[in-house]
């Protein structure tokens, strides 16, 4: 059933044709087995200066209607029905995109001049071998015959203006160079230096922080309103949608749910597939114990029934670091001589109690994942020790060796980020599920084939799944192996690295509720890493707040989010976009991007260079971290 979209209340929108017409576009891609219709009937518009966000889980069909408005679909896919009508402001006739071919001149000067797209990916999407400047000049040089000298100047103008620090150093810079949001920042410009009357931007954010992802979609609104461009937003996050969009299209398997304006879809939903991905999103404001719902439910078949391994309990915290520091020296320049040291992490102190969650939140480079490592035993940390108890008494893992290191690494298990990559593509389910029991001598291989089973059982999938390899598992399925391979050794603690963050909102909250439910059956105690406090505040009993290797706030989770009392925590809970209109994003508070430099937080929280300030207790369990002269001058 499709529900009807609501249209706008001004008359006069009826009177200008959008920039952009969809109707009942259909999309075919030939497959092993047969035809397969990614896009089914689909129709909606773009009016001219708006943003239309098209929301749907993957597999929807978002990006593929993205590829077949720039026609830069798959050699197995074509568009088999349906018409793109393109309305360009700068020309006096309509442009049927679908009845053009993609190599064609006409379709050569609208991609990339007067349709514009950022990528998902912008690692994969920029070329390594060229400059970030011969890149995004490049397409002002194909499009508008501009001399290279000029196109540069371009170049520089509009890297200024998506907000690089250095746009003169960044035309020589490669992308292996820059962050993440910078790299995402250099795609806006690759896309908007040619002033294209329709931006594409597909799923812009999903890998970036929440401080950078609400900086570039500030920019995004910034840009738009100075241009008069349209934007096409393609998203999972209905945070994201509440923010920026004006118009709302809701897809489900290549066909339209429910559109219609910002405010009539998030007050007014009817479609339940809308009203169940809305349900699937963390929200600050939920109940103690209420659950997320994710659209569809996934069931452990064994989990009631499972027993928790008989073991000793430790009397204190299961692992606990204290006062751990690394820092890592870097050459400027190949023969300049000049080295500098990064302080990554400076006097870390985290304590894990038995079956609780500690939530350890940052932005990217703030020294989470180095923490991981030292506490993994992966690095060496310079100073501090972790300590781990497993009912005999803390040790110092670093001095562990022989029997004792090969019971720690067997106790302490990691669930990376992106499941793909961590699960090798040559070995099947089984394979991979067995071979930790293979590399610590356990049970022989009937009692694997079990233990295999019952692990995917676990987890929710299929045992059928054991001889599948990778590539044949959704995203959501990809990560729960990963999960299912981190528990086959009974471990004690898992440290989870943002292992939601590449994942839709309604298969992070299968996994989000499959974590939970291992915790209870299990006893298991989390480190869970993430950058998006509504996550974190979900799962993590305690959270520890980080910046530029300081843990600057630590609170139980209650705590923090009634009472955020460091300048960088409140900035982080500013940053996160609510699928709630009426707790917009405050633009202007993230526009400032002090939050980030502890020589320009406010007094008392300032860190000069070098300093390392003090932790104080302000109410039982809650931490902030103060600068040395203000403690001195207070006492």
């Amino acid at each position: 059933m499709r529900y009807r979209g609501v249209t706008g209340s001004h008359p006069e929108e009826f009177m200008e044709k959008p920039l952009l017409s969809i109707r009942d576009l259909a999309v075919d891609f030939e497959t092993e087995t047969g035809r397969f219709r990614a896009v089914d009937g689909l129709s909606f518009d773009i009016p001219k200066g708006k943003t239309v966000a098209l929301v749907g889980e993957s597999g929807s069909g978002k990006s593929v209607t993205a590829q077949a408005i720039l026609q830069i679909l798959s050699k197995k896919a074509h568009i088999a029905a349906g018409t793109i009508t393109f309305n360009d402001p700068e020309r006096a006739d309509s442009i049927e995109i679908a009845a053009l071919t993609p190599d064609s001149t006409d379709m050569r000067a609208l991609r990339g001049g007067r349709i514009s797209m950022i990528f998902q990916e912008p690692m994969t999407s920029l070329s390594p071998l060229h400059t970030i400047g011969d890149q995004i000049s490049e397409a002002l040089v194909i499009h508008q015959q501009v001399s290279q000298e000029e196109a540069l100047e371009r170049t520089k103008e509009v890297l200024a203006r998506v907000g690089f620090p250095d746009p003169r150093r960044a035309l020589r810079t490669y992308p292996f160079e820059l962050s993440g949001g910078l790299r995402q920042r250099a795609m806006i410009a690759m896309a908007l230096i040619t002033r294209p009357a329709l931006l594409i931007a597909d799923e812009p954010t999903t890998a970036l922080d929440v401080t950078t992802q609400a900086q570039i979609l500030d920019l995004i609104k910034e840009l738009q309103a100075e241009t008069g461009m349209s934007v096409l937003l393609i998203t999972h996050d209905l945070g994201v949608v509440a923010n920026v969009a004006d118009e709302v299209v809701v897809m489900y398997r290549g066909r339209v749910m429910e559109s219609g304006p910002r405010e009539v879809i998030f007050r007014h939903a009817q479609h339940p597939y809308l009203q169940a991905l809305m349900r699937a999103v963390p929200r600050f404001a939920m109940a103690e114990n209420e659950r997320l719902t994710p659209i569809r439910e996934v069931k452990s078949a064994t989990l009631e029934t499972a027993h928790k391994p008989e073991r000793t309990e430790p009397k204190g915290p299961i692992l606990k670091a204290e006062n751990l520091t690394k820092c890592f020296t870097l050459r400027s320049g190949w023969f300049s001589g000049r080295i500098r040291k990064i302080h990554a992490v400076n006097g870390v102190s985290l304590a894990l109690p038995v079956g609780k969650t500690l939530g350890l939140v940052g932005e990217s480079g703030c020294g989470k994942t180095t923490v991981s490592k030292m506490i993994m035993r992966a690095m060496e940390p310079d100073t501090g020790q972790v300590l781990f108890d497993d009912g005999t008494g803390p040790r110092n893992v670093h001095e562990l060796e022989g029997d004792a290191l090969k019971d720690y690494r067997r106790s302490v298990q990691f669930i990376f980020q992106d499941p793909f990559s961590s699960l090798n593509p040559r070995m099947t389910v089984y394979e991979i599920l067995t071979e930790p029991l293979i590399i610590h001598g356990i049970g022989d291989s009937d009692m694997r084939y079990h233990r295999a089973k019952e692990l995917l059982d676990m987890v929710g999938l299929d045992r059928r799944a054991l001889r599948r390899y990778p590539h044949s598992f959704s995203g959501g399925q990809r990560q729960r192996l990963g999960i299912a391979r981190a528990l086959a050794l009974e471990p004690r603690v898992l440290i989870c690295d943002e292992p939601v963050s590449a994942l839709d909102v309604s298969v992070q909250a299968q996994v989000l509720n499959l974590l939970k439910d291992l915790q209870a059956a299990l006893d298991l105690s989390y480190l869970f890493v993430s950058h998006n406090l509504a996550v974190v505040d979900y799962i993590a009993d305690t959270i520890a707040v980080m910046c530029r290797g300081y843990i600057v706030e630590q609170a139980p989770k209650t705590s923090l989010f009634r009472n955020p009392v460091h300048p960088y925590t409140q900035a982080l809970l500013a940053a996160v976009p609510d699928p709630d209109i009426d707790r917009p994003l405050d633009f202007a508070k993230l526009r400032a991007d002090r939050f980030s430099h502890p020589d320009q937080w406010p007094e008392p929280f300032r860190l000069q260079e070098g300093e390392a300030g003090v932790m104080k207790e302000i109410e039982p369990g809650h931490q902030i971290r103060l600068g040395q002269l203000s403690v001195k001058e207070a006492a």
